[in-house]
């Protein structure tokens, strides 16, 4: 139980979509599905993924741009959404030969799949060019292998420069991608002059942040090159911005404010600690004072998605005085992005079985889960929402609640699920299930590993009310 009664329990709760909800209400599904698939299960639904499309393409129609999206395939390994984005007229992000080559074997059509992959081989290029997939390129090394490959097939290519090392508010953005404003010029010069078998056609980029006015800048530092060009006489068809459009995990901000406040003050020792072991989730201390903040996803935001992209597309420039959505609009440019994480907002859920209860050696409560910390890991300290615990049994309104921590398989004192401190309306029991809300988005599979050989989580689809697993 609460080890002071007088300090309230730390809520963050989560936004739910109605299939969710629609799920939990029939338990039975659930409880069978764990029993034949066993824990962990990821279960998936395609409606919320049509639904953040179609969110995005009302925000370009309003503005009369010509678009693509395509969805970040690295975000979710389950094929049923890129195939979803190509049934509605957009595409998928492809980053490694498997990703491209599941795509294509699955019909999506080469005009809607590119190809930004961090690290691109010979084979992986091989696979672009045999089927005319836009390459986007970051180095010279990769245009110098990229172009051996062509000459020898003989074979033309459409390929977008990356670009980096975009200015705001007087410094440089950070980055180890891309090429400089600088570079890109005189690569796509060379290309455009010199090459006969690679067409430029569009400049990329992807900013490590969430920052609308920074998103804004690096446009505009873009248009200047992509006018630059125009002057040389080489035209742009496309500005792809990359992805990283924020999403809005929580239902209230009061409880996000609260939570980071009361962290600090946790890691202070100012009040008892609401993570395991006092875990400072990246604030660093240091002789009782704090820098930095939570190395976290920004779990709420009270501007998110389609909104963002609005708000950048509504942006006066200051270098043009207009508009974004206008700029790009007088250059006919088609307006490129690929979002993941936004995408698949309220798309899946995670399960797992309870499979013990202890004390460790300070008493607190452990609760086990069948299931390992990989299978629930993004590059964030911890993931910010509260589970949901189904329990076998309900017990009677009125008795005491539990905290507790959510453990998992790894042999590992540091194996936790969540690092937060969870409370449970009733103690969790052997066989107990626990949902992990809204964990599409990299949660599940960008860190899944198959340490301790442990089998990967079964990913199921979510369709008539009924469960299947899914067809990959």
């Amino acid at each position: 139980m609460h080890n002071n009664p007088d300090i309230p329990h730390l809520s963050l709760t989560p936004l739910i979509h109605r299939w969710i909800a629609e799920l939990i209400a029939q338990q039975h599904l659930l409880f069978s599905a764990i029993e034949q698939y066993e824990s962990p299960i990821n279960i998936h639904c395609i409606k919320p993924f049509e639904e953040n499309i179609a969110a995005y393409q009302a925000v370009f129609d309003a503005y009369a741009l010509r678009h693509k999206i395509f969805f970040a395939r690295k975000a979710n390994k389950c094929m049923a959404f890129p195939l979803a984005a190509a049934r509605l007229r957009e595409g998928a992000d492809t980053a490694s030969y498997r990703e491209l080559k599941q795509c294509l074997d699955a019909g999506i059509a080469s005009k809607d799949l590119i190809l930004t992959a961090a690290v691109k081989n010979r084979k992986l290029l091989e696979l672009a060019v045999d089927h005319q997939v836009t390459v986007v390129l970051d180095n010279l090394d990769e245009w110098h292998l990229l172009k051996e490959i062509v000459e020898k097939k003989q074979r033309k290519i459409n390929i977008n420069i990356r670009l980096g090392g975009f200015t705001f508010e007087g410094k440089t953005l950070a980055t180890r991608f891309g090429f400089s404003l600088q570079e890109a010029f005189a690569c796509i010069n060379h290309i455009h002059k010199e090459e006969s078998w690679v067409t430029y056609s569009g400049l990329h980029f992807h900013l490590n942040g969430y920052a609308v006015a920074q998103r804004t800048a690096a446009i505009e530092q873009a248009l200047q090159l992509i006018d630059s060009l125009a002057a040389q006489g080489i035209p742009t068809d496309s500005l792809d911005i990359g992805g990283g459009i924020l999403m809005n995990y929580l239902a209230s901000e009061q409880e996000w404010a609260d939570f980071n406040r009361e962290l600090k003050l946790a890691v202070l020792e100012k009040r008892e600690p609401i993570t395991y072991q006092n875990d400072p989730l990246g604030i660093v201390k240091v002789n009782d004072t704090l820098y930095g903040e939570p190395t976290v996803y920004p779990y709420f935001s009270p501007l998110s998605k389609d909104a963002i992209l609005k708000a950048i597309l509504t942006t006066t420039s200051s270098a043009y005085n207009t508009t974004i959505f206008k700029l790009l609009a007088d250059r006919k440019l088609e307006l490129r992005m690929e979002p993941g994480r936004s995408l698949l907002d309220q798309c899946g859920i995670t399960v797992a079985r309870v499979a013990f209860r202890k004390k460790d050696a300070e008493g607190n409560w452990l609760f086990g889960l069948e299931m390992n910390r990989t299978q629930l890991r993004s590059s964030s300290a911890d993931f910010l929402l509260d589970p949901i615990h189904i329990p076998q049994i309900k017990e009677s309104a009125g008795l005491a609640s539990f905290e507790g921590y959510l453990v998992g398989a790894y042999c590992l004192e540091q194996e936790l699920i969540l690092k937060r401190k969870l409370l449970f309306s009733q103690f969790p029991q052997v066989g107990d299930l626990v949902i992990f809300p809204n964990t599409a988005g990299y949660m599940m599979h960008f860190f899944e590993s198959e340490a301790h050989l442990f089998e990967l989580a079964k990913n199921l689809m979510y369709e008539n009310n009924l469960l299947h697993l899914n067809a990959d």
